[in-house]
């Protein structure tokens, strides 16, 4: 009998569930506009699956585990990032955890960069001038910041970190800071200079959060990190919404002590459309846009399904977590 793979979100790229059909029986968990009834569908569908893909941002519980029963045997995520995941009860019950480790290298560095340039260029104010009437003659001229000659602090010099200060050495960058639990050896190489949290906010003009979500690091920014910020600098975030504590953002952002922020990531996902922050002209938000390519998207899917059918067949993962 073919083994059975349960797909947690339609949203799964043909080619991957393609993979997957060559070899086994596969369910999707149709698309839902609610968290509840998501939920259900996967409770409803786990039971005696050989295989899981969690290709949502839904937490991978021991309750859930225990739906599915102990034939698992392998779990995939086709992102980088396993916060969503009991790891513990995972590996409590003997199921062997994989994920999709550096797709995210270029598509997301892309979209960090694309941000610099929208938040701090002040794009969604001028495209409100220019949807509402407001441009009437002549180039409109709204003060901004440029790229060119300034100081650019990463936090968290993984591999999209370094990544974004590879794109952004033909920015004519004068100075790159990173600050993060370690030396980073890629960091000389790449001419980055390690230095304390405080420091890296005090002189940089863009600040692109790039760290883990662990608990370390929530509300890393927060009123008091924030006030060590220029007024004239700008915020980007792709790690996680909560990385930020977004009410301290908000009144920044409002009082003009930093000058904008460019944001992929919010608390909650989907930021309701009466958020504070939309109310913002200086804060850009796009919706989780990181890994949003078709190449990347593919990728990461790929990579997923091989995972599953390696452990279905006892082979060792691509990129084992546990």
């Amino acid at each position: 009998m073919s083994p059975h793979i349960l797909v947690a979100n339609k949203n799964f790229p043909e080619i991957a569930l393609n993979l997957l059909r060559r070899k086994a029986h596969v369910t999707v968990v149709p698309f839902l506009d609610h968290e509840e009834g998501i939920l259900n569908e996967i409770k409803n569908n786990i039971r005696e699956c050989d295989a899981l893909i969690w290709n949502t941002e839904h937490r991978l519980t021991g309750e859930i585990l225990d739906l599915a029963g102990p034939q698992l045997k392998v779990i995939s995520k086709p992102g980088t990032l396993i916060g969503n995941v009991d790891v513990d009860a995972v590996k409590k019950r003997g199921i062997l955890l994989s994920h999709a480790r550096y797709t995210l290298d270029d598509a997301v560095p892309d979209l960090a960069v694309g941000l610099m340039i929208a938040a701090g260029r002040r794009f969604k104010q001028s495209i409100k001038q220019l949807e509402s009437g407001e441009w009437k003659f002549g180039k409109q001229f709204t003060p901004c910041q440029e790229i060119a000659g300034s100081v650019v602090g990463i936090v968290g010099l993984g591999g999209i970190g370094q990544e974004i200060v590879r794109r952004l050495k033909g920015f004519n960058v004068a100075k790159f800071l990173y600050c993060g639990p370690r030396d980073k050896p890629e960091a000389n190489v790449l001419g980055v200079q390690r230095v304390s949290l405080e420091q890296l906010l005090t002189e940089s003009d863009y600040v692109i959060l790039a760290c883990a979500f662990i608990e370390e690091t929530k509300h890393l920014i927060n009123s008091h990190t924030l006030s060590f910020m220029k007024p004239t600098a700008v915020l980007v975030n792709i790690s996680r919404g909560g990385v930020v504590d977004q009410d301290a953002l908000y009144e920044a952002l409002k009082e003009n002590r930093i000058f904008a922020a460019g944001l992929d990531v919010v608390t909650p996902e989907p930021i309701p459309s009466d958020h504070k922050l939309l109310t913002l002209p200086n804060c850009y938000i796009v919706p989780h846009l990181g890994s949003a390519t078709i190449n990347t998207r593919n990728k990461m899917a790929t990579i997923a399904a091989k995972n599953v059918l390696l452990g279905l067949e006892g082979k060792p993962l691509l990129f084992p977590v546990i």
